[in-house]
Formats: structure tokens, sequence, C-alpha cells
């Protein structure tokens, strides 16, 4: 990777180009070859001024070759050079096939994947786009030699570019700051795909803060958590919370989706919410914030690490909490609790090339619950319909909707096979919160059982040109904000603790959200504490006498 200064091979076998005039080419090969996904959108969100279009595509060009050249020194401009066109490589793939956009939470979420996950995205096309788009060019800038400049006039040289470049990009900016200001107001991630610039800068983000999380202690929550209405029941009271994996409302029969994809559920006496929105889009913020004292609003990942979560709060209260994993892990949620995660087990008879159909957790189930004692709580976390290997979530007596898209790359698939094939994941995940409810109920003669299951986020399936999830939640279309949210209780735990399954199932056409987890599992578990919030607890209206909200006040002394 030397430049001028290597002399080996003939001349005319390694052409020789000056610094800026491969950067040049670099930046331009990076624009127009590596973000299609961008142009194409600014090309429609500036469908009613295509002068400002213009004038936006040259100062995004003169922004690009700014930043491209203040790598250009000797030594370090072809290591750059191609880590840019590497970068922009792999990001346009995601970005132009499934609309992905790559920003900080994106790669945060793509840290934690497990090496089976990652393995599903790698395609022979994905390796075919790499080989085209990464591989040749950076040869290219490896066979040619550069013709630098003495260091100062390089310097001067280069400063003089970088300041034209700014010059010309301060001058649109400003000239016609009105559109420009108009469109970014309108169109938020106008520059969210802007390949390799945005990825890199969300990669040195997630870096910088990630380093600063990385000695955080959780302070303590609700550690005045106590059990009221104790006397209400004899019997051990019961949670099992199925967390989903990629479930979107849309595909839910339960929700008006005319395929019958809950045919058992739809049998259970359950109450479903249909109108319930997801904290974020994307598994690493949606568990964390599912499971947090704090809304959507407020909401960091910072203060997700910094505070003591719903399970901890239950645990001060003396309800016994464990969690079952079957996805890729519950994203510090479980610090303080009993965790297993099962893949690891590589069960033959449910697990394969490290990933296991969500029938290990009913495997699990009956063990734990002979050893309830007490009030109890399990998470189990789905692999659910975590894509984009749909057709590998489901076994073969699932395949209901056919064709089914057998596939890891939705290129090779029509959109009736890949809507099939999720949709086949649905019924599969109907049939496992279903059987969760039979184990339950199987149980009725000793534990007060109740089930709550609900969605990390949705799922888009080529609505708009999108595929997959982690659309940053301002802009991200409702298919992966929307999702399904269930609950059953038993016979037993409604009389005992007077549940009104009538009123609930009348007042289940209102807004709801994960902002409502927190304090609703809380009420389901009869727990008293001063950071309950009997507004936020979808039970709280529909207690007959609204025993737990008045118990709750007299415990903290709300008059």
């Amino acid at each position: 990777m030397n430049d001028s200064n290597d002399r080996a091979g003939p001349r005319f076998l390694r052409p020789e180009i000056g610094s800026i005039t491969l950067c040049l080419l670099t930046t331009a090969y990076l624009l127009v070859v590596t973000n299609q996904t961008f142009w194409s959108k600014a090309f429609g969100y500036f469908a009613a001024d295509r002068f400002g279009f213009s004038i936006f595509v040259i100062g995004i060009a003169a922004a690009s070759l700014g930043v491209v050249t203040f790598f250009s020194a000797k030594y370090i401009t072809k290591p750059f050079l191609i880590f840019f066109v590497i970068v922009a490589s792999a990001a346009s793939w995601f970005t132009d096939s499934f609309g992905v956009i790559v920003d900080k939470e994106m790669i945060r979420n793509a840290a934690v994947s497990t090496g089976a996950e990652a393995g599903h995205l790698i395609t022979g096309r994905f390796a075919w786009h790499i080989f085209l788009t990464g591989i040749v060019p950076s040869l290219l800038i490896l066979w040619v030699r550069i013709r630098h400049r003495p260091i100062l006039g390089k310097l001067a040289h280069n400063t003089a570019v970088i300041l034209a470049c700014t010059a010309v990009f301060a001058a649109i900016g400003i000239g016609d700051y009105r559109t420009f200001a108009g469109v970014g107001r309108a169109h938020k991630d106008i520059l969210d795909t802007l390949n390799p610039f945005v990825p890199i800068t969300s990669a040195v983000r997630f870096a910088i803060s990630s380093g600063q999380d990385a000695n955080i202690v959780a302070q303590p929550l609700g550690a005045d958590a106590h059990r009221v209405n104790t006397t209400a029941t004899t019997k051990p009271r019961v949670l099992i919370m199925v967390a989903g994996e990629t479930a979107r409302a849309q595909d839910f029969a339960l929700g008006g989706y005319t395929r019958d994809t809950n045919p058992e559920l739809a049998k259970q006496n359950v109450v479903y919410f249909p109108n319930t929105s997801s904290c974020g889009t994307a598994t690493a913020i949606s568990i964390p914030c599912l499971f947090s004292v704090y809304p959507r609003t407020a909401y960091t990942h910072r203060k997700g690490l910094e505070t003591e979560n719903v399970l901890d709060v239950l645990g001060h209260a003396n309800v016994s909490v464990s969690w079952l994993d079957n996805d890729t892990g519950s994203y510090h949620v479980t610090d303080r609790v009993p965790y297993e995660f099962l893949p690891d087990s590589a069960d033959p008879r449910f697990c394969k090339d490290g990933e296991c159909l969500d029938a290990i957790l009913l495997d699990k189930i009956d063990g734990w619950l002979d050893k309830v004692k007490g009030d109890s709580v399990l998470v189990l976390h789905q692999l659910g319909s975590h894509g984009p290997a749909y057709y590998a979530r489901y076994p073969e007596e699932f395949r209901r909707f056919q064709p089914d898209c057998r596939a890891n790359d939705f290129g090779s698939c029509s959109p009736e096979e890949i809507r099939n094939a999720y949709d086949n994941t649905v019924l599969y995940t109907d049939h496992i919160v279903s059987t969760v409810i039979d184990k339950l109920k199987k149980r009725s003669d000793t534990v007060a059982g109740s089930v709550v299951y609900i969605s990390d986020h949705g799922e888009s399936l080529g609505e708009n040109g999108l595929y997959l999830h982690g659309t940053p939640y301002v802009v991200a279309p409702i298919q992966q904000t929307h999702v399904p949210f269930l609950v059953w209780l038993s016979d037993d735990l409604q009389a005992s603790a007077g549940f009104d399954m009538a009123c609930l199932a009348s007042n289940a056409n209102k807004t709801t959200s994960h902002d409502n987890i927190f304090h609703s599992l809380l009420g389901l578990m009869d727990v008293s504490t001063k950071v309950y919030d009997p507004s936020l607890d979808v039970f709280s209206s529909c207690r007959k006498g609204d025993s737990h909200v008045a118990s709750v006040s007299a415990a903290v002394g709300v008059n």
C-alpha cells in the first residue's frame, strides 16, 4: 500500500495518479454506486423543486469530497479510501435491499446479534455484491500509484481543496436555506442513508457511548415494593410473560387480519389490545425499554442501564423472577435475576446451527412450574418471527400458508412467498402462547395463573420498499411499531383478585403501548410501590372495587 515511492513493477502496469484526483474519483464512485437509496429518496423529497435537488447534489458532492480529501496524506490515503469503499459497499447492500438505515441504534443491535442470526444475512448475493462493489474497486485503488506533492505543498493544496468544498457547501446551504430547511423538517431522514459517512459516524458514536456505559451500576428502583391483597388467594400467583420477537399486529387475526393466524388463541378467552405501539423498532431498544419505568419519549439506552427495571421491583416485593431466552439476549434486563440462554443447550430436538425453535421454551415450563413455591414471574423471550429466515422459525407442520419463502435472500422469493413464510411464524407463535396458557390451566388447582404476550417491535414485508425492522422511530412505518398485545387470566385469578374481564375487553380498544407494561405487571401481581402509576396499568380500572389501587394508595399514603 505504498504510494509513489513504491518502485516495484513496470510503470506501464501501474498508472500514476494525483492524490486529489484519486480522492475525486473515489468520491464519485461512492456517491454514484453505493448511494442509490439516498439519491432516490432525495429525488422524491425534492419533487416540487428540481433546481433545489440539483444544487443539493452539488452540495453533497462538495461536502463528501472535502471529507475524503481530509484523509489524503502519504501512507494513509489508500487505507482510508479502501475503508470507505468497503463500508459503503456493505451498508449499501442492507440499505438498498432492505431499506435499513445504519444508525447508532442499528449498530448497537448488530453488535449484540448472535453468529447464527448474522449468518442468515450472509447470502450468495451479498457476497457477490461485496466483491463487485467493494473488493474490485479496492483492488483498483491498491493497483494505481499515487503522486503526492512535497509535504508543505500538499498541505496547502489539500487545505485549499477542503476550503473550496466547504465554501461551495455553505454557499448552497445559505443560498437556498428555505428550501433545504423545509425539506429537512418534512423529511428528517434525508441524510440517514448517505454512505459511507453516516454508518462510519454512527459506529464512532456507538463506540464512544459503549465506552461511557461500560461501568454503569443500576440504581435501586421501587425498593419499597411489597405485596398487597395477600389474603385474596391461597395459591401462588404465577405470571408467564411471553416477550415476542418481530411480530407485527397487522398479521394477527385477533386484530382483524383476514388470514386465520390465531386459531388457537381465538379459543382461549384472551383479551387482545389492537392499538398497541412499541418503544422501538429493534430488539436492543425495545426489550430494555419494555421493562423500564421510563416511557418511550423519555427512555434512552443509558437510562435503561442506570435504573433498575420492573423485574427488579418485583424482586424487591419477594416475587420470584426468572428468564428463559431463545432469542439474542436480554440486553441487561436480567443482570440481577436468574437467566438461561437456551440456544447454548444445542438440544437436537429443537436446535440447529445455533438457533432453536420456540418449542424449547415450552419444554422448560413444566420443570419451572414444579419448583414454584410462591408468587412467581417467568419471562419467555421468543425467537418468534425474526427474519430474514422466517422459514427457520416454524416446524413443518406449521407450513399452512404456501408457497412459503425457503431462503434467507428475499430476492429469490416473491412478495406472496415472503408473506406466507412470515404468517407461518405468527401461526407458530399462536401455538406457543396458547400452549403456555394450557399448561397453566392444567395447574389451576395449585397456581393462580396469568399470561401476558407482547411483541418487542414489528416488521416490514416490502411495504414502501422496506424489509425487516430497525428504521429510526421518527420515520418508522406503522408495520414496525404496531405490535400485538394480549392477556389471559385464569378463572381463579379473576375471582380472587377482582378482575372484571368484561370491563377489560370493553377498554381494550383504547390506545396502549410498551409504556403500560411496567405498571400493568405490578398491578397484575398486586405489588405496591411509589413508582407504580395506576393510570398506566391496563388492569387498574377493571378491578372490582379498585381493590389494588386502594391498597396501593393506602400503602404509599395517597389521600
